[in-house]
């Protein structure tokens, strides 16, 4: 059964991005494991230097009933 994932890429606190939230995507998918990879991929793509404004510092997982469910910083990159 599918099921809906929201991922928010999160940056520093600023007055146009509350909670410092910069982007959100909302996935449907049958798995966790593809909400976090997805999460993963839009992050990498998220700190690319060509992008302009200020780089995200994280990016989680959200379930449909609102539980974090992954977070990945820019310090667990290996």
């Amino acid at each position: 059964m599918r099921e809906t994932y929201h991922i928010e890429v999160l940056g520093p606190e600023e007055p146009d991005a509350p909670g410092g939230v910069q982007q959100r995507v909302s996935v449907r998918t049958s798995s966790p494991e593809g909400a976090e990879e997805r999460a993963r991929r839009l992050f990498a793509r998220a700190r690319v230097p060509q992008r302009s404004g200020t780089p995200p510092e994280a990016v989680r997982v959200i379930d449909g009933a609102g539980t974090e469910i992954f977070r990945m910083s820019r310090f667990d990159e290996a």
